[in-house]
């Protein structure tokens, strides 16, 4: 397995790029965001650790970047930056994980082995429910015959309440389903995203079932 580490922080690096090398991963550390963005367009990356503070050129712009140019690799986060509005950016931006410095090494190596698993698997197929299609290789939606742009949490959200169409899905499962680990997230940010849903879809595609979850219908 292939891993770009993006680290300014010399100290920082070397740990990390001799606990991966330990751990049998192939490493290129990128030192500041050009020589990141270089190797980028040279090589072919499982996964990218990426720190948001660099010289040169900001992480957050390199991830912007990378998943503009449709790049697939996992993606997660190292910064000092810990602040739950950094995260939900983070996140939102492409990010698959975002953990905060300082961190446990053995935290990273099992988040990393976690994030590898999954991008392993194969995509799934298309899913059509009630006039919407969502590809989840592509992130391509498509609502009533008319191309529809989701953010990266909103297009996750939709694919775990399509799931299994009428079932109710608690809002402690969406959120792991989109942040992945115990992130503190802000308490209403499945209903901003909700919120945000229904204005493209409408107010009847998804439902609220009170003290319990969201599900959507199973029928128009």
């Amino acid at each position: 397995m292939r891993i770009l580490l993006i680290e300014d922080d010399p100290m920082i690096g070397e740990s990390l790029e001799e606990g991966l090398f330990k751990e049998k991963y192939q490493i290129d550390w990128a030192r500041d965001g050009l020589e990141a963005e270089t190797l980028i367009a040279a090589n072919s990356y499982h996964l990218i650790l990426l720190d948001l503070g660099l010289p040169k050129k900001q992480g957050l712009e390199i991830l912007q970047n990378y998943r503009n140019a449709k790049g697939r690799a996992a993606v997660m986060i190292i910064t000092a930056r810990d602040s739950t509005s950094d995260r939900i950016v983070g996140l939102d931006a492409g990010a698959d994980d975002y953990l905060v410095k300082p961190f446990d090494l053995d935290e990273l190596f099992a988040r990393l082995r976690a994030l590898l698993r999954r991008s392993l698997v194969p995509e799934n197929r298309e899913i059509f429910h009630l006039g919407l299609s969502l590809n989840p290789s592509t992130h391509e939606v498509v609502y009533q015959g008319n191309s529809l742009h989701l953010s990266v949490h909103e297009f996750k959200l939709m694919l775990a309440l399509l799931d299994e169409p009428g079932r109710v899905v608690s809002k402690s499962k969406l959120e792991e389903k989109l942040y992945g680990w115990d992130e503190e997230i802000e308490s209403n940010t499945i209903e901003v995203y909700i919120h945000s849903l229904r204005k493209k879809l409408g107010q009847e595609f998804i439902k609220n079932v009170r003290g319990v979850g969201y599900k959507v219908a199973n029928k128009s």
